[in-house]
């Protein structure tokens, strides 16, 4: 396999995986409605900042370690399940009817915030690890530095998540004033608690 190929390989998988639903799609659909662009695009920043430092430890052996250490992968496992299940649980039980982000803290603090939210859910997540260090070396050509190529690959796919996360963004503004009634607000706050909840469940059987 050439680098050409492994690199058209990688972008064809990638991108399938990429619009696959999943959590981080939850999470910026969520800030787009609650925050408009600048809150979501935190929150995808933050989800690509997760994905790029899972990939970068997986590209220098880190992975490595978590894939072999039960104890290492189950002591993640659980504190990210947790997290994952506060957030879902403080969701559905106390769902906001506004999305009034200067009644609870100002915009900049509700991005910050964000970022925080979308990094933290990434890297409390081990299959995230897992994943990259299974992943990553299937388009690896013989031939070429391990690290750079996979650091190379990583960006790939982060690059193409936020694309996603942008062409997500840009179709939830124009419903945003539909999105911001109480009920939809309610809705949305259980519905993302439910996926959160769901997740986090899903993270905590894992093996």
């Amino acid at each position: 396999m050439t680098v050409a190929q492994a690199l058209l390989a990688f972008l064809a998988a990638a991108s399938v995986l990429t619009l696959t639903p999943g959590l981080d799609t939850a999470m910026v659909l969520r800030s787009a409605a609650a925050g408009g662009a600048r809150q979501a695009a935190f929150a995808a920043a933050g989800i690509g900042l997760g994905c790029f430092v899972w990939g970068a430890a997986a590209s220098i052996g880190l992975g490595a370690l978590l894939a072999a250490s039960t104890l290492a992968f189950t002591m993640l496992k659980w504190a990210g399940a947790a997290y994952l299940l506060y957030l879902g649980l403080k969701l559905i039980l106390r769902p906001r009817d506004s999305f009034d982000v200067a009644r609870d803290q100002t915009a900049k603090v509700a991005g910050w915030h964000s970022l925080r939210q979308g990094f933290l859910t990434n890297m409390l997540n081990p299959k995230v690890g897992v994943f990259y260090i299974t992943f990553l070396p299937q388009f690896i050509p013989a031939g070429v530095s391990v690290v750079p190529f996979s650091l190379l690959l990583t960006g790939i796919q982060v690059f193409l998540g936020l694309v996603w996360f942008a062409v997500l963004v840009a179709l939830t503004t124009p419903i945003g004033r539909l999105l911001r009634r109480p009920r939809a607000v309610k809705t949305m706050d259980r519905l993302t608690g439910g996926v959160f909840v769901a997740f986090g469940a899903k993270l905590a059987l894992a093996r």
